[in-house]
């Protein structure tokens, strides 16, 4: 046999053994591989069935320990208080559950000594023009020129041209002040004058302060936006509240989202219940008649709707505030209507004026922000216009800055 071939039939048998042995050793490793990743696996089951079943008895134990603490307490009670019927009736509405749940209800301060402080307040803000005209009339000899002085001060305090007209005609035939001036005798000219104007012998009371007025009297609140509207709306429950009288707000302002909360604020410090609707946007007709309904089921004394004070045209102005009233006329006569206007916007507020007068009959004014007294005209020129008077009026923002408008308090106020 041929050498090469042995050769060839050696390394064929050697290299046959090697894979054999190759083959061997891998399957070996791997075998050895397996059994290590399954132990593993194993002892990581078993781990994870321990904890749980460690787990459940801990449960167990805890449920088991809650039982018994339950049927103690139970046992306890039942030992204790004898069985008693349990009660089907529900919370009335408004009532309180504990009595820190029901918050604070605050006391307002009474018309009288709101007039004192509002009178003091009024004297002591800047710029009275009553003081203006005073130093001006005071002088000797008034001359032309002090005699246009005094008609520029009365335009600029908003009393409105015919008016200032009128005042100074009569301030120049008084015999008090020409020649040479006593400034006392000036001073009660003046008074007489401005209270002239003011008007004195009106009827200033709210409809439901006067004898035979309606219950539930309904009063509903216009103006735009901006004057201080719903804020008056909640200033005007305090005070009718600070009378003795039950009143109701009814939150028909459904275009200003915040002012139904606002009213909530305003009537929860005082105890006076708020009707409004559930969502934003609502129909304000729809919240006028829920307020007169209910107001009329709970017959209570006085019932405040705050409508919006959108003022985008005429013809819609009027459309919906006709309809508030006309459906609340269908529980309840609307006994007034109170125009809120703010006090320092002086002539620019009287096309206002003029537009609400005409949209809703309004049966009186309410002046807001009056402190800025160099605009105090407003009260008389208002009047002139609309022919019905101020009926309440504002200085101040707090809760009890608002009071019936007291003529003379006025203007001893304006001349201080």
């Amino acid at each position: 046999m041929d050498t090469n071939v042995i050769i060839a039939i050696v390394a064929v048998v050697v290299i046959a053994a090697l894979l054999a042995i190759g083959g061997w050793w891998f399957g070996k490793s791997r075998k050895s591989a397996v059994d290590k990743s399954t132990e593993a696996a194993k002892a990581k089951a078993d781990a994870r069935l321990a904890t749980e079943k460690s787990a459940a008895q801990s449960a167990a134990a805890s449920a088991e320990n809650a039982e018994k603490t339950k049927e103690t307490a139970e046992s306890a009670t039942s030992s204790a208080t004898p069985e008693s019927p349990v009660a089907t009736e529900p919370t009335p509405v408004g009532s309180a559950v504990t009595e820190s749940a029901t918050p604070a209800v605050e006391t307002p301060e009474a018309a009288g000594t709101r007039m004192q402080r509002l009178k003091a307040r009024l004297s002591k803000s800047g710029n009275p023009f009553g003081k203006a005209l005073f130093n001006i009339l005071a002088k000797d000899q008034l001359s032309e020129a002090d005699w246009e002085d005094v008609e520029d001060t009365l335009l600029l305090a908003d009393v409105g041209a015919e008016a200032s007209e009128q005042l100074v005609e009569e301030l120049r035939n008084d015999a008090r002040i020409a020649g040479q001036s006593d400034p006392a005798e000036v001073r009660a000219a003046l008074k007489d004058k401005l209270l002239k104007l003011v008007g004195t012998d009106t009827d200033r009371r709210l409809n439901a302060d006067k004898e035979g007025a309606n219950k539930p009297s309904v009063i509903i609140m216009v103006g735009v936006n901006g004057t201080g509207k719903t804020t008056t709306a909640g200033k005007l429950s305090r005070l009718l509240v600070s009378e003795g009288k039950q009143v109701m707000l009814g939150a028909a302002d459904t275009f200003r989202a915040a002012a139904a909360d606002q009213l909530e604020t305003w009537g929860a410090k005082v105890g006076v219940p708020v009707v409004r609707s559930d969502k934003d946007g609502a129909d304000p007709a729809s919240v006028a008649f829920e307020a007169s309904a209910k107001a009329k089921e709970e017959n209570v004394d006085v019932l405040i709707i705050d409508t919006a004070g959108r003022l985008q045209n005429k013809s819609n102005l009027m459309d919906e505030l006709g309809k508030i009233r006309r459906v609340t006329e269908k529980n309840l006569p609307v006994d007034e209507v109170l125009l809120v206007l703010d006090a320092t916007t002086g002539q620019n507020g009287m096309t206002q004026a003029k537009v609400f007068a005409e949209a809703i009959g309004i049966t009186g004014v309410v002046l807001s922000k009056l402190d800025g007294s160099a605009k105090g005209g407003i009260v008389i020129s208002v009047q002139k216009e609309l022919g019905v008077p101020v009926k309440l009026v504002g200085l101040g923002e707090g809760p009890d800055d608002l009071a019936p408008f007291d003529p003379e308090g006025f203007v001893d106020g304006i001349l201080a």
